[in-house]
């Protein structure tokens, strides 16, 4: 039992570096604002949560975003995109694993996927228009929008931005997932014979 924690503690902190290097190779799409980036950061959490159960992709978003402040920082001094990265993050990869969880194959990971994103999208328009857009306008003195401007910045801009970003993510994953998939169930069989967790079975 011990052995099998380590090993699981070991897996999680390999799969959050990798978060964090991922998380660094982010790009903008046009035709979206700049500070509106893409990466690939939540495959890594989604893969732990397949293997170890969700709490594991909740620790590998948390110690991701962890990472990048302690190391990159944050220009309010406050993390406040890095608490939106970690909604996000858990957001997307819980109900895809649920989803999955119940399914359990190929088309249902697409289905889970979409949902996802759909539900992310959902999730962090409703969260940029209570929290964070005020936080950043408090923080960084931005000009103060009214509710209208909010809510036409948020339906053309972040509701589009993430549902496409969930997309792609979506995509590159369902690649990965083709050639992992066996491996996936491997490991998180193992696991749950190893240590009783709740894990995907085959």
């Amino acid at each position: 039992m011990k052995k099998s924690k380590v090993k699981v503690l070991v897996t999680i902190a390999m799969l959050s570096s990798i978060s964090y290097i991922l998380m660094l190779l982010n790009f903008p799409i046009p035709p979206f604002p700049s500070f509106l980036m893409i990466d690939f950061s939540d495959l890594p959490a989604l893969i732990g949560a397949l293997i170890f159960g969700p709490a594991a992709g909740i620790l590998v978003e948390l110690f991701k975003n962890a990472l990048d402040y302690l190391i990159t920082g944050s220009d309010t001094g406050i993390p406040i995109g890095h608490m939106a990265n970690f909604v996000a993050g858990i957001v997307f990869i819980l109900p895809a694993y649920y989803i999955y969880s119940k399914l359990k194959t190929k088309k249902g990971m697409t289905f889970a996927l979409v949902a996802g994103s759909v539900i992310m999208a959902v999730i962090m328009s409703i969260l940029n228009y209570f929290v964070l857009i005020p936080a950043y306008s408090f923080f960084l003195n931005w000009p103060a929008m009214s509710g209208a401007e909010m809510r036409q910045y948020i339906v053309t801009g972040i509701l589009p931005f993430n549902i496409i970003k969930g997309l792609i993510m979506s995509i590159v994953f369902l690649l990965l997932f083709t050639k992992l998939r066996p491996w996936l169930n491997k490991k998180a069989a193992l696991q749950m014979k190893e240590s009783g967790y709740t894990t995907l079975s085959k």
